[in-house]
């Protein structure tokens, strides 16, 4: 009965905020040849409001204030008249999930052959999670140095040389090794090798118990606030299948790595430089890891919110073309004094809004011969989860999807004059992402950061691990009336200040003129895959060429 008169509550909200109803969408559609000119900054405005409003609570995964997101953005695609994109014909894909939730009692203390043991502060020394969702674990096992823990063929690499991590704890630094060769690991453009996730799943397929990523924030991109702040809570898991997972998939800060180096007679800064060389071999120090893991464990379902707008191409309306954006945040951290609510405005309230407001402005539109999805995903927090989970569940085979369009973080400061499309270059449709920027006035900035590896951090990579051709739109640096070195300080001083912070709050003065045009280039973008002959494709040789022919030849 509550669920029912959240929702009803909920459509009177979006009306009143939003002033939308389907005889105006008519009248907009009659009065406006170019769909895209409809995309209205103010109706973005009214989205990123509400969703980031301390009502939604920092749309938490698995939280009240995620699922009244997620009802509001059905509620929109119903208001619109899009049809129901899940599986089970209505707007909603259930994502089955585990809350674990790391406990106070939980201790790591480090153990040297000789000398006194040193008792680690849980989230100011290091951060912890139980990924294999059991109650408690408990290690006592030796710590290993591997390096970066990097197995990369293509490469030549590979920082385990053979060596049995079962059971064991593996230390390691976060990112890459360094390099300016594009080939070699991208040169200085960050590749799946240097996440956070890539170092758990490799280190527990090599059958550690633990491992202990070394951060540093010239390494990682962001500050220890934002693993305190992302880490430090309960951390949602997709439920547990047969893939291996760590009993402690944790980080600890550059000093603690310090000190366990010189507790082993090591030094931390030559062990950062050994871990450049390829002839590296992992060091096994005199210094066990001695933990205590108590969790909570909180099964639960969360949900992708999936639209589709019917293809009008009998041999082509089973393909399609995918709008993305991510609708959760880090909900609420009731360890943080005074405001504890991690709004999300930026992260991801934006990208939302762009979703809402392209499905608005495809909803007026004549059909394309392919379909149009529109799928606002969950956990893109927790590790991509939702994104992951559509990748691999998706209503239309990813063999059959030409193009992921999506938006993640866009930020409300002005008229750019740039775009950022990352990722776009590998694939067979950039071609018409340069021309349709040309249409549109914009420069294609290159990544302006490409050591952080945003390419894998956002939900566009879940897509592309399974074959999709995907990408994010979002501004470059440059805004009108302003240089690009004014639109890098306002992008620093959003991480220093407000990301994955309760912080990152809406403001009336932010400036929704830009996320608008984001909105009108995606549409054009994705008018036009609908409409190619043929369905996108990855440049030859890409790292996710094979994934993309395996997608096809399962159709």
């Amino acid at each position: 009965m509550i669920r029912r008169l959240s929702l009803v509550l909920l459509s009177l909200i979006v009306v009143a905020l939003v002033g939308v109803s389907l005889a105006a969408q008519k009248n907009v559609a009659n009065s406006t040849s170019d769909l895209s000119a409809a995309i209205d900054p103010e109706k973005i405005r009214a989205h990123v409001k509400f969703l980031s409003s301390d009502l939604l609570e920092g749309r938490g995964t698995g939280q009240r204030g995620g699922d009244i997101a997620a009802e509001y953005i059905a509620t929109q695609f119903a208001l619109y008249g899009l049809k129901p994109g899940a599986e089970n014909g209505s707007y909603f894909q259930d994502v089955p999930m585990v809350g674990v939730k790391t406990l106070p009692d939980t201790s790591f203390k480090l153990v040297p052959a000789n000398g006194e043991t040193v008792t680690l502060k849980n989230l100011d020394d290091f951060v912890t999670n139980n990924e294999s969702q059991t109650d408690t674990a408990d290690i006592d096992a030796p710590i290993v140095f591997v390096g970066y823990g990097i197995t990369a063929p293509e490469y030549n690499w590979d920082d385990y040389k053979g060596v049995d991590l079962k059971g064991k704890v593996a230390l390691l630094f976060v990112n890459e090794p360094i390099s300016d060769d594009p080939k070699f690991f991208k040169g200085k453009a960050l590749t799946y090798y240097g996440r956070w996730t890539y170092k758990f799943e490799e280190t527990a397929r090599h059958g550690a118990a633990a491992t202990l990523i070394i951060h540093r924030t010239d390494l990682a991109s962001y500050g220890w606030q934002v693993i305190r702040n992302s880490q430090g809570t309960e951390r949602a898991h997709l439920r547990r299948d047969a893939t291996p997972k760590l009993q402690a998939a944790s980080w600890i800060q550059i000093e603690v790595a310090r000190k366990l180096a010189a507790m082993s007679g090591q030094d931390i800064d030559k062990m950062f430089q050994q871990g450049q060389s390829r002839d590296f071999k992992p060091i096994e120090l005199p210094v066990r890891l001695r933990a205590h893991v108590a969790s909570q464990l909180r099964p639960f379902v969360s949900r992708n919110v999936i639209a589709k707008f019917p293809g009008s191409d009998p041999r082509r309306a089973d393909q399609a073309v995918i709008y993305t954006a991510h609708y959760d945040h880090l909900g609420i951290n009731p360890n943080v004094t005074g405001d504890n609510i991690y709004n999300g405005a930026v992260d991801n309230g934006t990208g939302c809004g762009i979703l809402l407001e392209l499905a608005r402005a495809w909803s007026l539109a004549k059909p394309a011969p392919r379909s149009v999805l529109f799928a606002a995903v969950t956990a893109e927090e927790q590790g991509l989860l939702g994104s992951e989970y559509l990748g691999k569940h998706s209503p239309v085979p990813p063999g059959k999807i030409s193009v992921d369009l999506n938006y993640d973080g866009l930020s409300p400061v002005g008229d750019p004059e740039e775009t950022e499309v990352s990722g776009a270059e590998r694939t067979t449709f950039y071609p018409i992402v340069e021309s349709t920027a040309k249409e549109f006035g914009f420069a294609i900035r290159p990544d302006s950061r490409p050591e952080a590896g945003h390419y894998y951090r956002s939900d566009h990579f879940s897509l592309a691990r399974v074959g999709v051709p995907s990408f994010s739109i979002s501004e470059g640096l440059k805004f009108k009336g302003h240089d690009a070195a004014w639109g890098e300080a306002q992008a620093q001083d959003y991480v220093d200040h407000r990301y994955h912070q309760p912080s990152d709050e809406y403001h009336p003065e932010m400036d929704f003129t830009g996320l608008a045009k984001m909105a009108r280039f995606g549409f054009a973008l994705g008018a036009k895959a609908a409409s190619q002959p043929a369905l996108a494709g990855w440049q030859p040789g890409d790292e996710f060429e094979s994934a993309r022919k395996k997608s096809e030849a399962g159709n």
